[in-house]
């Protein structure tokens, strides 16, 4: 019987470590908003890519999540998540995909949390992202997502 034998030039993807790069909250008035709370939310996201050594990349989730209400800014949040992936034995558009799929979708849930505890500990009523389809934004997009930027 013959055993499946691995090639050592598929493609290996492998998570080394992930980590806060930056981190910011802004609540110009605090949590001190008149009427009722029913603020306009807009999520920005950007994928970054950045080569550390060898085949370690360093990738960049940056979020930047705004509230508005009555015309005046009430939070603004941006976290740059990161994450070391040892990516080797990619082609180029599987690389895009990896590094604007497999790799923000790894971290998207690092700056959900982040983001929700800046936000109940700035004095607002929780907010919890929604859940990110990569997959789409990819498909959507003409190229990889580094740069590009959702409402």
């Amino acid at each position: 019987m013959n055993q499946p034998t691995t090639s050592t030039t598929s493609p290996q993807l492998v998570l080394q470590a992930v980590y806060l790069k930056d981190c910011s909250f802004e609540a110009p008035i605090g949590p001190r908003v008149t009427g009722e709370w029913n603020p306009h939310i807009s999520l920005d996201l950007n994928t970054a890519v950045n080569p550390v050594e060898g085949d370690l990349r360093e990738i960049v989730l940056t979020v930047t999540v705004s509230a508005q209400q009555d015309d005046r800014t009430i939070f603004l949040i941006e976290v740059k998540q990161a994450g070391a992936f040892l990516m080797q034995n990619f082609g180029e558009e599987d690389f895009k995909r990896a590094a604007s799929v497999i790799c923000p979708g790894v971290l998207f849930p690092y700056v959900r949390s982040t983001v929700s505890n800046l936000v109940s500990q700035g004095g607002f009523p929780q907010l919890l992202l929604p859940p990110v389809n990569f997959e789409a934004l990819f498909a959507g997009s003409n190229e990889d997502l580094t740069n590009v930027t959702r409402n």
